[in-house]
């Protein structure tokens, strides 16, 4: 492959005055790197300058199709001009076909849709525990929901009150009540514990904001039968894994077990909108009664109609067995490299993290020296650089990615000798 790109390792005056008047009234919640993107067809993003990026980030998986995906694109415009929101205070012809996709693809009965993948989790907590009261006799307000060490699920109140991230957590007080929190990775710890006030463990089969750190070979499975020993809901949150981006359709495949209940987000909005959902078997689901739970937005028209369109565009072109297929070669080359500065490569499919020795670079600067040569990813935890490409990208691509990597671990390898 031969692109050709203009190398910027420091922002423009047009770019740092955008930046400028961005920050000025924007909350700084954010850390991006120094570029301002315009717009993105395909793996590729351009800035307003016209300087192109190869995307590896496809924003933590909500761009799995790539940018612009005529097929959604299509099915969005479409949409829009005959009917986008109306709220569920009425029925419409898009939400039923959206719904009936997802459960046909997860195997599960029910589903409840909403907008974030915040939202989701919430809908998940607020199931578990209600099955908790209604269905297994917990005691009134004394249901417990376990979770793993190093999760990310959201920054809700309540989600941030069982994160172990005290960065999501400062100043945030007080948190909210009925959590426990045992080791990713470990099944022992988890039937230990279980109590008799215990409704769900709600874990990510693979963590990504942690830094891409898959568990042990087997765990999954393990979980499964202990949560079915004891009548606990197993939810798996693969808002950020599910969909293909592991190289399965949802990363519990990988396991040969089926969750009690799914949360899934991101790339399920086509990468044009949010959109997320709850799935779950029909004995959970049914126990949401009108008012209940709800949101005006959440289940639109508009955002049911791009959901179904990306669920048999992932389907048609085959975009699962992409990921697997390039995600597996994608982590050889990267493991290859053999730089010393790479102290390892964790992943699955086009879901890959590569954590470096942060004496030599911290994370987000060899970003930046990344983006200066045309490619965009971003750090986790300061020394975990995450790879995560649309999932329509081409070995070509991939390729000329790689290049571009070998020769930054290199430069930085030599000016960390050097010194």
């Amino acid at each position: 492959m031969t692109t050709t790109i203009t190398p910027t390792p420091t922002p423009s005056k047009t770019q740092t005055a955008a930046i400028n008047a961005e920050n000025k009234v924007c909350a700084h919640n954010y850390k991006p790197l120094p570029v301002v993107l315009e717009r993105g067809k395909g793996a590729w993003l351009w800035d307003i300058d016209g300087n192109k990026y190869l995307d590896m980030m496809s924003a933590y998986s909500a761009v799995s199709h790539g940018h612009s995906h005529p097929r959604l694109l299509k099915a969005f415009t479409e949409q829009a001009a005959k009917l986008a929101i109306c709220s569920r205070a009425f029925h419409t012809n898009t939400l039923g076909r959206f719904l009936d996709k997802i459960c046909a693809l997860s195997g599960l009965d029910m589903a409840l849709p909403m907008n974030t993948g915040a939202e989701a989790v919430e809908t998940a907590i607020k199931a578990a525990r209600r099955w908790g009261y209604q269905v297994k006799g917990i005691e009134a307000n004394k249901a417990e929901i376990i979770t793993a060490s190093e999760n990310f699920h959201g920054r809700t109140t309540t989600i941030i009150s069982f994160s172990t991230d005290e960065s999501t957590r400062k100043d945030f007080g007080p948190f909210t009540a009925g959590f426990k929190t045992v080791p990713f990775g470990d099944a022992k710890a988890l039937e230990a514990a279980i109590t008799p006030n215990t409704c769900a463990f709600l874990v990510e089969p693979i963590q990504g904001e942690a830094g891409i750190i898959v568990p042990p070979a087997g765990w999954l499975k393990d979980v499964a039968a202990i949560c079915k020993k004891h009548n606990v809901l197993l939810i798996l949150d693969e808002i950020q894994s599910g969909l293909g981006r592991t190289g399965k359709m949802f990363a519990f495949e990988h396991d040969g077990i089926k969750p009690d209940g799914l949360i899934l987000g991101k790339a399920l909005g086509g990468g044009m909108m949010p959109v997320s959902c709850f799935v779950a078997k029909k004995e959970v689901m049914t126990l949401f009664q009108p008012g209940s739970h709800g949101s005006t937005f959440g289940g639109n028209p508009l955002a049911a109609a791009v959901g179904y369109e990306a669920l048999v565009t992932l389907e048609d072109e085959k975009l699962v067995e992409r990921s697997a297929e390039l995600g597996a070669y994608l982590k050889q080359q990267l493991e290859a490299i053999g730089s010393p500065i790479v102290k390892a490569v964790r992943g699955r499919g086009l879901w890959i993290g590569f954590e470096i020795d942060g004496s030599a670079i911290s994370g987000h600067d060899l970003c930046k020296k990344l983006m200066a040569k045309g490619i965009l990813a971003k750090e986790t935890h300061e020394t975990t650089v995450r790879l995560a490409p649309p999932l329509m990208i081409s070995k070509e691509e991939i390729d000329w990615a790689l290049d571009i990597l070998r020769n930054t671990l290199a430069e930085v390898t030599a000016k960390s000798k050097a010194a």
